[in-house]
């Protein structure tokens, strides 16, 4: 199993002295190698908190959280940032790119890091060979101001790619985007999906691109639950 959270429960306060605000109430959700899921639900909901969980961004008030067959290990930083750059790939809504850095570069940049760097010249040619899946194999050397937004976001996921993480976390990846622009990332996460064997969770406010995941959760007032 590539991830398991348990009976997990998460709060926040706005403030030291303000009331407490539940987000998640005993929450179980487990992801296996290669699955698809869509997390959605109303804003605030706490759908990103999820993410962050599982990226381990965030840690639970109780309950547990496992990766890749171990517990996560709270407080060991340089295990948790290991564990980050070597296992775990990250998309968001904004992509985040380096702008004075190239489409090449950016991309390079986690490799760069990290307890152990994987080969230089595999990680340049699989850089290339991804960027040129995603249709950029001509716009390597350019920087993020001479891409569209479209453009930038396939660099972005190839980032996330580069180390051939298990499990690939989306927080709203289409949500800059146009509805065709959406469509062909969509289109481009299944397929490297299916091509990279990554796991693939989607958080989303767009029901039809929910609708294309294997497995769909709603998130509702701390309650985690799976649609048909």
């Amino acid at each position: 199993m590539i991830a398991e959270l348990t009976n997990i429960t998460k709060a926040y306060r706005a403030a030291p002295d303000s009331p407490e605000q539940r987000v998640l109430s005993g929450l179980n959700l487990t992801i296996a190698a290669g699955e698809t899921l869509s997390i959605s639900g109303p804003s605030g909901c706490g759908k990103s908190t999820v993410l962050n969980l599982l990226g381990t961004l965030d840690e639970p008030d109780r309950g547990s959280v496992r990766l890749f067959g171990s517990d996560v290990p709270y407080g060991d930083e340089k295990a948790l940032s290991a564990l980050r750059s070597e296992k775990l790939g990250f998309i968001f809504q904004m992509h985040h790119l380096l702008p004075q850095c190239t489409a090449l570069e950016n991309v390079l940049i986690p490799t760069l890091g990290g307890a152990t760097r994987p080969d230089a010249e595999e990680s340049l040619e699989r850089a290339r060979r991804l960027l040129n899946r995603v249709g950029l194999g001509a716009h390597t050397d350019k920087k993020p101001a001479q891409l569209s937004g479209g453009e930038r976001q396939r660099v972005a996921v190839v980032r996330a790619l580069i180390r051939n993480p298990g499990l690939l976390l989306a927080d709203e990846p289409t949500g800059a985007l146009d509805a065709a622009g959406a469509g062909r990332l969509m289109e481009l996460l299944l397929d490297l999906n299916s091509e990279e064997g990554t796991a693939l969770v989607l958080v989303t406010h767009d029901a039809a691109l929910a609708a294309r995941m294997s497995r769909k959760y709603r998130l509702n007032e701390g309650i985690l639950t799976e649609s048909a």
